[in-house]
């Protein structure tokens, strides 16, 4: 079996399910766990060969981009003809490195899982997901402010999930019951920065620019928001005119319910006024990475000349 992708939770949560699948129902199964750089052709045959002590066993090879260029032929002739009692696990975080061997995984027929972080605009949905698999039920308006309120980290927001089906009493998620856990949080976030700034509520956003860094939210993220926020703008506001939602919906990028918001965001803004936000935007996410040594005054002209820049002309 072969996990890629650097999104940690998601291959953390692939490998699990394989030990679980191979353990269920057993006592016996023998769980290893190295990383793929400590390999060679001693302890592999070690790890792969018959044991005394367990029926069945799992072999996790992490970081299969370090893998010695000498245990390569070795991998691949065990992919292609595996031990029945042995499910051999490879994990690789993704990049460049390594990725001839992933080639020739490939076309040796591995089952791969795939760890990719979903979108920005497909969160709400991951959200929907979780909070299903945990056995509760959550509208996609719910989901949508329990990412605002917790933040793109899908370990964090699996661990909100199962915090809140736990104690939903079997009762559908509900917005007032987020606002109860994570209200805190959801005010300071930046996306509550960045939806303050493109309404053009100066002094609101710049509030709650404070109330994040003051509470170690990075900077960095809040440039990322305020640049996703007026880039589905731009994309919604230069859609072709007549789309029907779901096709606007696929053309923006964002999921059909997200479309309410762009409407309301999108009154007042011109072609000229938003040309001028995403260049301060630009400017503000160079100064945080380095460009300039004070990031609150680099984030506070950003939110100020976007604000203003709404309704320019």
């Amino acid at each position: 079996m072969l996990v890629t992708g650097s999104e940690t939770f998601l291959a953390d949560r692939a490998v699990r399910s394989a030990i679980a699948a191979v353990s269920k129902g057993k006592t016996d199964v023998e769980v290893t766990d190295v990383g793929a750089g400590e390999l060679d052709v001693g302890v592999f045959a070690e790890l792969t060969g018959p044991s005394l002590f367990a029926t069945e066993r799992v072999l996790v090879l992490r970081m299969l981009e370090n893998l010695p260029a000498e245990m390569v032929t070795y991998l691949l002739d065990y992919a292609g003809a595996p031990a029945d009692d042995v499910l051999v696990v490879l994990v690789h975080s993704g990049g460049q490195k390594g990725k001839g061997v992933l080639d020739k995984l490939r076309k040796a027929s591995v089952n791969e899982v795939v760890a990719t972080a979903p979108k920005t605009w497909e969160l709400p949905q991951f959200v929907v997901g979780e909070i299903r698999l945990h056995g509760g039920s959550i509208d996609d308006h719910a989901a949508a402010a329990l990412v605002d309120a917790v933040g793109h980290d899908l370990r964090a927001l699996s661990g909100a999930c199962s915090q809140l089906v736990s104690d939903s009493d079997g009762r559908s998620i509900s917005t007032d019951l987020i606002s109860q856990y994570f209200g805190g949080r959801a005010e300071v976030t930046s996306f509550a920065v960045a939806d303050a700034a493109i309404a053009g509520r100066t002094e609101p956003a710049l509030e709650q620019l404070r109330w994040a860094l003051d509470c170690g939210v990075a900077a960095v993220l809040v440039t990322s928001a305020m640049a996703g926020g007026l880039r589905g703008l731009a994309k919604f506001s230069s859609a072709p005119p007549g789309l029907r939602e779901a096709d606007l919906a696929r053309e923006v990028g964002v999921p059909p319910w997200k479309l309410k918001s762009l409407r309301q965001q999108s009154r007042g803004w011109t072609p000229g006024g938003l040309a001028t936000a995403i260049k301060a935007v630009a400017q503000a996410d160079a100064d945080v990475k380095g460009a300039s040594g004070d990031a609150g005054y680099a984030l506070e002209r950003m939110v100020i000349t976007v604000s203003r820049a709404h309704g320019r002309r």
